[in-house]
């Protein structure tokens, strides 16, 4: 009986080639309203004063929530296989990426 309920609880899940490739991102933009939360997620490029949205995610409050819960819970498992994440400083804003991108600084 149990064997056939965790059966019965099982997802097909589907990955096209073309999500699988993914979308590449370094900004997050989250709004919500009463009934749903809304991720924006934005790339943006050194020397480019225009930035696009590349993909929207709408999740209602209490899937907003499980995903801040596996994301904890995934980066607790990543930080202790690979050490803490660096250059996310308590207090700093947490709306904008390093806008250096780590390379040199480009002159003229």
């Amino acid at each position: 009986m149990e064997d056939n309920k965790q059966k019965s609880q099982q997802i097909n899940i589907e990955l096209s080639e073309e999500v699988a490739q993914g979308t590449y991102s370094n900004l997050a933009v989250i709004t919500h309203s009463s009934s749903e939360f809304v991720v924006d997620f934005v790339r943006i490029m050194p020397g480019i004063p225009k930035a696009n949205v590349k993909s929207r995610v709408i999740l209602t409050p209490e899937h907003a929530k499980r995903l801040l819960l596996a994301l904890q819970d995934n980066i607790a498992k990543y930080e202790a296989m690979h050490g803490p994440i660096k250059n996310v400083k308590p207090g700093s804003d947490p709306m904008m990426p390093p806008m250096n991108f780590g390379g040199p600084t480009a002159q003229a």
